[in-house]
């Protein structure tokens, strides 16, 4: 407590570090708390020192902590020192950069490492009758993350710069369009932070950096700031001694875009040919830090903005959300993925899960996923070049292509222009899902399946011409593809490409191959291409029957099927043979039109096609109904209870938002399991 001067009583304030009191200069109360209206303006006793200090009124006092009024300590408080600036008042230091009481503290003190003058602080005031109680508490103290120890704030002497008048063009550069930041929404952030700009301290007491351009006469005192080292004070010719600390490291870092090219030589010749770049690519959470800075110095020194496009990703947390820090002890050290599962693996992994301004979470297992893509796409390779023998990539597009060659060349142009139009857009995750889905799912899972049988048949001397094509296709969407992924996967794909057979004239590397472009005579008929995609459709629908009903792999299923439109019928003649394959099915029965449900047949509907696949003699019918019912029950019982919880007023009030979100999902999942099981049991029936 501090007792008034001019009267009775005394102002009771609240204190974590109480070694700090011997340095207050004032106690704040908030201009509107009615306890201390009267006390605004008048003068306390500080207790141990005996210093009057002023009673001040500040906003930034919150009436409701504590006693609502706090001590004022401008020497050793960020906020303490801002108030401090406000009302013009004096900053005594106690604490010096060692830790101990400096002489201002009083005889008493000085000397005393802080913890043991904070010990003996408290003694002296309940000596003295100051103090009220103690009682524990925990403060927001920021310490060192490396050995834990207090931080201490002091007020010292600093360089600074100016940054208004830098700020107010690098915000003309953004609201102009000269700059765009990607997302749209850090744009605004961006606007906020510079219009409210503060002058920015740029010294640093650090071991390594530049050197601050700052020397001082050691005869005269003189402080001289220069291009070029100075031998002699210019004022009285004395000995100079530069300033020992360094300019922080994000000025350093401002100055990238143009230090690296030769700058301050404006006429350098990478200067001129790659100032201002096109695109910079960085997290959002350093747009202050770093972006903001270099647009400001590029536009002061080169007087022309750094980069026209800045685009803002997200950062990397750990498996269960939390931001990798040393201090946590969850940081994944990159060298130790790549070892597990290559550096490919960890690139795709990565650009996968990031989107613009958006975080991600790293996992083992999705680096372990991206590791079986690229597995997948080598063991496609490897198929592709075991088949390419006398392929001449110089011969041309073939005389005839098969359907599934017009499909997979289509798909293999629609993937081109989506995952172009995605990387235009800087939608990098999008882009390498587009790319992902295409090479596992249409070209190794449908293509390289269908083409089988012709590579085979022109190995015994079959169809040449038709095994040519087959041939030319591979060749092509593998060589298109590997440069679509090689900005995603640049290993993996320049180690597939240099193995390929290529025309003169290729190159001699991915990286200087053109971009690919969709060409028009790979386009393909529209109505073609939706019949093609039908009979993969019902090709799907037979083995997901198969597996639902649990049909053992060995035993061949007659299939029939009913299409609208003859031309529909004809499409499924012609790939009678990959059907019968692919699907496991013998005879296979084509019709064009509609047609009786087989007694026990399970269906597969599609858009103008039905699939029906009769079950007596595949299966133990009644064992199947057995389990079906048996699962049914379960789903049925489950689905209640789901539906219980959320009639309960309780749950829905008292869950977190996110639960009870969970249980409605999973409502519907169970609802949707009910009616399929349903469904199947109709088809024994």
């Amino acid at each position: 407590r501090y007792p008034f001067v001019d009267g009775d009583g005394a102002i009771v304030v609240a204190t974590t570090r109480p070694e700090t009191m011997l340095g207050d200069t004032a106690v704040a109360v908030h201009p509107d708390d009615e306890r201390y209206r009267g006390a605004i303006g008048r003068r306390v006793r500080l207790p141990l020192v005996g210093r009057e200090i002023p009673v001040i009124a500040d906003a930034y006092v919150d009436p409701e902590f504590g006693t609502g009024a706090v001590k004022v300590t401008p020497a050793h408080d960020p906020n303490d020192f801002e108030m401090g600036r406000r009302h013009g008042l004096p900053r005594v230091r106690v604490i010096d950069e060692h830790g101990r009481m400096t002489a201002e503290a009083g005889e008493r003190y000085a000397g005393l490492d802080r913890f043991e003058a904070r010990k003996r602080v408290v003694a002296d005031l309940e000596a003295g009758g100051f103090l009220l109680k103690v009682e524990p508490h925990t403060h927001a103290v920021g310490h060192c993350y490396r050995c834990g120890t207090v931080i201490e704030p002091l007020v010292s002497r600093q360089w600074f710069i100016r940054m208004k008048p830098l700020a107010e063009p690098a915000i003309e550069a953004v609201r102009s369009g000269r700059i765009r930041i990607v997302p749209e929404r850090f744009t605004r952030v961006y606007l906020n932070w510079m219009e409210n700009i503060r002058d920015w301290c740029i010294s640093r007491q650090i071991w390594w950096g530049h050197r601050i351009p700052a020397w001082y006469c050691q005869d005269c005192g003189e402080t001289v700031v220069s291009r070029e080292d100075p031998d002699r004070c210019p004022r009285c010719g004395g000995a100079l001694q530069q300033d020992e600390d360094v300019l922080d490291t994000w000025f350093s870092s401002a100055l990238w875009p143009f230090s690296t090219l030769g700058w301050p030589d404006t006429a350098a010749p990478d200067l001129r040919r790659f100032y201002p770049t096109s695109v910079l690519v960085t997290g959002y959470d350093i747009l202050f830090f770093w972006v903001a800075r270099m647009i400001m110095m590029g536009l002061e020194f080169m007087g022309e903005v750094p980069f026209r496009t800045v685009l803002l990703h997200g950062l990397v947390r750990d498996a269960q959300g939390q931001k990798m820090s040393k201090s946590r002890g969850n940081v994944v050290d990159p060298l130790a993925v790549i070892d597990k599962y290559g550096a490919d693996a960890l690139r795709f992994t990565l650009v996968t899960g990031l989107a613009p301004g958006n975080d991600a979470r790293f996992s083992w297992e999705k680096a372990e996923s991206s590791r079986n893509f690229a597995n997948k796409l080598w063991n496609a390779a490897r198929f592709v070049l075991m088949n390419l023998d006398g392929f001449d990539p110089g011969r041309g597009a073939p005389a005839r292509e098969n359907a599934a060659d017009r499909w997979i060349l289509h798909r293999l142009n629609h993937v081109t222009a989506e995952v172009t139009r995605l990387l235009e857009a800087f939608e990098l995750g999008e882009a390498a899902r587009a790319l992902y889905n295409f090479i596992w799912g249409e070209f190794c899972d449908w293509y390289i399946e269908l083409v089988k049988p012709r590579l085979a048949a022109g190995d015994e001397g079959g169809d040449a011409e038709d095994r040519y094509a087959a041939q030319y296709t591979l060749w092509q969407v593998l060589e298109q593809t590997l440069r679509l992924l090689h900005p995603f996967m640049p290993f993996i794909s320049e180690a597939i490409w240099q193995r390929l057979p290529r025309p003169a004239g290729a190159g001699e590397s991915i990286v200087r191959a053109p971009w690919p472009h969709p060409r028009p005579e790979w386009a393909g008929d529209p109505d073609a291409m939706a019949r093609f995609e039908r009979v993969l459709e019902a090709i799907h629908g037979i083995r997901s029957l198969r597996a639902e009903f649990r049909v053992p792999a060995g035993r061949r299923a007659r299939a029939i099927v009913y299409a609208e439109e003859p031309a529909q019928a004809a499409a499924f003649e012609e790939q009678r043979e990959a059907i019968q394959r692919l699907a496991a099915v013998d005879p296979l029965e084509i019709h064009v039109g509609t047609g009786q449900r087989p007694p026990q047949a399970a269906a597969h509907v599609g858009a103008g096609v039905v699939v029906y696949v009769p079950l007596a003699g595949l299966i133990d019918l009644e064992a199947e109904r057995r389990r079906l019912e048996k699962e049914l029950r379960e789903v049925a019982a489950a689905l209640e209870r789901v539906r219980a919880k959320l009639a309960n007023p309780g749950f829905r009030e008292k869950a977190p938002a996110e639960v009870v979100e969970r249980e409605r999902q999973r409502a519907d999942e169970l609802a949707a399991k009910q009616a399929l099981l349903e469904q199947r049991l109709r088809d024994l029936a």
